[in-house]
């Protein structure tokens, strides 16, 4: 019997993300992007408290365009911790404007949608989980990729946040195999 990922527990906008979103393999530098930041933001915190939040992050965050937050300084900070609708951090709110940067210069120099899926040779890892406990939080990729994205400037990086962004992105397939999700994106990769 199939059944989805239990994870996602029966809230609605919680089951309508991993039906959806959750494991769709992500090509496009600006969204791969953003999906990278609103991992950072959620560091510490429950996925559903980002998502709940994520129309006003992209409304307060110019769209999570790198290019124009990428030009922002205190100003921009002060306002974004005075806004309600959003983690009001002061190191990840400082930390997506360095971001913005750090994305400029790789996607400048070859593409951030090429720097991440080239870690993958250009298609989602597939794995087989039949059970969460299976899944790991982490591996030595998701560190070899937060290492460089460290190097490259980036923060709120680290490899339990990579690998949660590599399945959301599709870099990896987590769905479990019982899941009907799994063969459904298994079945859009490139």
């Amino acid at each position: 019997m199939s059944e989805r990922c239990g994870w996602c527990g029966s809230e609605e906008i919680y089951v309508n993300y991993h039906d959806t979103e959750w494991g769709v393999p992500e090509y496009e530098s600006r969204a791969l992007w953003e999906k990278l930041i609103l991992d950072g933001f959620q560091a510490g915190l429950s996925w559903i408290t980002i998502l709940k939040k994520r129309d006003a992050f992209r409304e307060a965050f110019d769209g999570f365009d790198p290019n124009i937050i990428a030009g922002w300084g205190e100003p921009e900070v002060l306002r974004l911790l005075d806004n309600p609708g959003i983690v009001r951090h002061r190191g990840k709110i400082e930390a997506t404007i360095g971001n913005a940067r750090a994305w400029q210069k790789i996607e400048q120099q070859q593409g951030f949608d090429k720097f991440l899926w080239t870690y993958f040779d250009g298609k989602p890892l597939q794995n087989q989980w039949t059970k969460l406990a299976e899944v790991p939080a982490f591996t030595p990729l998701s560190t070899q990729i937060s290492k460089d994205l460290k190097k490259a400037g980036f923060r709120f990086c680290g490899p339990t946040i990579v690998y949660a962004f590599a399945q959301a992105c599709g870099l990896i397939n987590d769905h479990l195999v019982t899941c009907p999700c799994h063969a459904e994106v298994a079945a859009m990769a490139r």
